[in-house]
């Protein structure tokens, strides 16, 4: 027999020796869990609306509560609430119309791929020399804006 069969051989009877072990001592511990299901819901006298089914756990089984999201359409005062990411109501969202990038300045007005919204207005940070870099970011007088620094070279 060529020696590379019988190591592969060798190799996959060891591989099936230890397995072994293994799986019956994840089918016992499995017969054991479902004896303990058993006996959990023989002992509730409480109604369980879904059965235990072999591999799904309780969360999944279990009923998610929907809880209505309050829109800004019928309700735009929640957008003035503490933690609204906006005082200002835009397509049932509320939004910040001087740092939005969807929504800059008005409702619907998208800034550009290379653009940002500072105050308002779409610019471009890596050229405008009042928002060099970031919003609100002035260049010193006689300083050029270059790459998003002032006066780069």
């Amino acid at each position: 027999m060529n020696p590379i069969k019988l190591i592969f051989i060798t190799a996959i009877l060891a591989c099936a020796l230890v397995m072994r072990p293994t799986i019956a001592i994840s089918e016992e511990e499995e017969v054991e869990e479902e004896k303990e299901q058993v006996a959990i819901t023989e002992d509730e006298s409480e109604f369980q609306p879904f059965e235990l089914i072999r591999g799904a756990s309780r969360f999944l089984l279990s009923k998610k509560k929907t809880h209505k999201t309050l829109k800004c359409n019928k309700n735009p005062r929640i957008c003035r609430a503490k933690g609204s990411p906006g005082p200002y109501c835009c397509k049932k969202k509320c939004v910040d119309l001087m740092t939005d990038r969807l929504n800059c300045g008005v409702c619907g007005h998208k800034c550009k791929y290379s653009e940002e919204c500072c105050r308002g207005k779409c610019v471009n940070l890596k050229l405008d020399k009042r928002h060099c870099g970031r919003c609100n970011h002035r260049c010193s007088k006689g300083d050029v804006c270059v790459y998003g620094l002032c006066n780069y070279a």
